[in-house]
């Protein structure tokens, strides 16, 4: 929170690109999962409407999700917030590694630029919020997935599904504070699950 904060950002770039270069490298060469793969299904055969997330690792973009709605950004690009130059990830890791200070700079200005994700004191796209918030009131189930339901605003959208009358179903590993509105609720590991709950629902679809 010390480091990866809007605050730390703008007072000690050169801090901060240390803590965040060193994940730009690692998770962007990350591949998804059969958890990812199978919400991928799931949407392929009109069962899923959309993915909300909080993850900024671009993973549902990899796997194929077609309807994503990054809540806290994405490290697939950053961009300069004093002229608005954007910068795709590739062309980052290549500005980082040129620097002397391991600072990348805007091409225009020479502003250090900033991660498209949401930072510790920064506030959630707007648009972003309003869409998650959509699509959780006309959901007839919604699925909690791998999250501990502690962080808000997105932590309450769960009781956007079941005011609206839809239901809530939580899977992840521990418990969380809407454990006891979930009409289903599962604690396994999260691919096993995915990837059970795809094989059931294909058996059924036969």
């Amino acid at each position: 929170m010390e480091v990866a904060h809007i605050d730390a950002f703008r007072s000690d770039p050169v801090r901060f690109w240390r803590f965040y270069g060193q994940r730009f490298a690692t998770l962007g060469e990350k591949l998804p999962n059969g958890a990812h793969r199978a919400l991928v299904a799931m949407e392929q055969r009109g069962l899923l409407d959309a993915v909300i997330t909080q993850n900024i690792d671009m993973l549902h973009r990899k796997a194929g999700t077609r309807e994503l709605v990054e809540v806290h950004g994405s490290i697939a690009g950053c961009s300069c917030p004093g002229c608005g130059e954007r910068v795709a990830l590739e062309e980052v890791r290549a500005r980082v590694a040129r620097a002397a200070d391991g600072v990348p700079r805007c091409a225009h200005c020479a502003a250090p630029i900033k991660p498209d994700v949401v930072l510790f004191g920064e506030m959630l796209p707007l648009e972003a919020l309003e869409r998650s918030r959509e699509l959780c009131e006309g959901a007839e189930l919604l699925l909690c997935i791998g999250s501990s339901l502690e962080v808000h605003p997105v932590a309450s959208l769960p009781l956007l599904t079941r005011d609206a009358g839809g239901r809530v179903a939580i899977l992840t590993q521990g418990p969380t504070p809407l454990d006891e509105l979930a009409s289903v609720r599962l604690s396994g590991d999260v691919v096993e699950e995915l990837e059970r709950l795809l094989a059931l629902l294909d058996a059924g679809a036969q």
